[in-house]
């Protein structure tokens, strides 16, 4: 083994790109179960359309951005943001912020109880910290022509 350091380095992003992987092909298999998933949200209707079509996209996107070293960075800050975004909506649903009990969770996720469901989000979201504090922003090479 070479470094084994370099080899836990790619953990959180290992994680990461599953996470996002299953929870996106999740919500486009089961396209029609997941677009009424989200028009049973608390957001109008053509929202609802909207973050059906951008959420499993957004997700796999995020996926793609952390496979690669010179996207990393940018996955990782992207995982950061979605899963704050979950989160804190997880939160306010467990709390009972909303008058119904919505979710659009993909397959195991959707069996956990709000408070596991906060926990594994917030896990998640360590992961991506940590794994944004090793990661360097890659920046262009010094030589290559730009504007």
């Amino acid at each position: 083994m070479k470094n084994p350091m370099n080899a836990l380095s790619k953990i959180p992003a290992s994680l990461l790109i599953l996470l996002w992987i299953y929870t996106g092909t999740d919500k486009l298999m089961r396209w029609e179960e997941s677009r009424k998933a989200f028009h049973n949200q608390t957001f109008p209707p053509e929202l609802a359309e909207v973050l059906t079509v951008m959420v499993p996209f957004t997700e796999l996107l995020i996926a793609g951005l952390l496979l690669f070293s010179i996207t990393r960075w940018w996955g990782y800050f992207s995982s950061i943001l979605l899963l704050t975004v979950f989160t804190t909506y997880v939160g306010l649903i467990w709390v009972g912020a909303f008058p119904r009990v919505p979710c659009n969770c993909a397959g195991i996720l959707n069996s956990m109880s709000w408070a596991a469901h906060f926990i594994t989000n917030s896990i998640f979201i360590l992961l991506g910290t940590v794994g944004l504090y090793q990661t360097p922003i890659k920046k262009p090479k010094a030589d290559a022509p730009g504007f």
